[in-house]
């Protein structure tokens, strides 16, 4: 009922990122019946989920259908023009495209570290949160501080890690055994 207030008026094949490689998006342009009334859709190949062949299926007939489902479990708010098709054979998710990738810098993120990383943190707890079954995760985790231990022992020695390579990277360049470009 809400496309059915506007007009297609141009599409486009997308350049995806890393996350994408090998799937095909479209960017969409439709025109609503108002001038300067324009909707911008984003439709998204959708395969198979990775765990499918070590599990079982998802019970969805469209991957599109399985990804959005995803989506409603873990997002709070949710497109209101979400949704999925099929396209010469190829499952597509549907959302309204929104470019707001922000790519921070060190120098904006390290004044408010602490902030960013607890506003990551109980983003990602609040969407286990509705997924999970919250009781059994409770019980599991028990009330000792032995969980969050261990979540402080990996970060610390991912952390470690990331100065490894970083080191093994920048003698790996000074050597000339690789290139770099300073700032991509």
């Amino acid at each position: 009922m809400l496309l059915d207030r506007y007009e297609i008026k141009d599409a486009a094949i997308k350049v995806v990122g890393v996350g994408s490689v090998g799937m095909v998006v479209y960017l969409v342009l439709l025109e609503g019946s108002a001038t300067g009334d324009p909707l911008f859709l984003q439709c998204k190949q959708a395969g198979p989920s990775v765990y499918e062949s070590y599990t079982y299926s998802s019970g969805h007939d469209n991957h599109g259908a399985r990804v959005i489902a995803g989506k409603r479990m873990v997002q709070s708010a949710t497109d209101i023009f979400v949704g999925w098709g099929t396209l010469h054979g190829k499952d597509y998710y549907v959302r309204q495209f929104r470019d707001m990738k922000i790519i921070p810098s060190t120098e904006l993120i390290a004044p408010r570290l602490v902030e960013f990383a607890t506003a990551c943190g109980e983003t990602l707890a609040r969407a286990h949160a509705r997924t999970g079954d919250r009781f059994a995760i409770a019980a599991y985790l028990g009330g000792s501080a032995r969980f969050e231990e261990a979540v402080a022992d990996f970060g610390a020695s991912y952390a470690d890690q990331t100065v490894r390579d970083r080191a093994a990277l920048a003698e790996a360049v000074a050597s000339g055994r690789t290139q770099a470009t300073p700032g991509v």
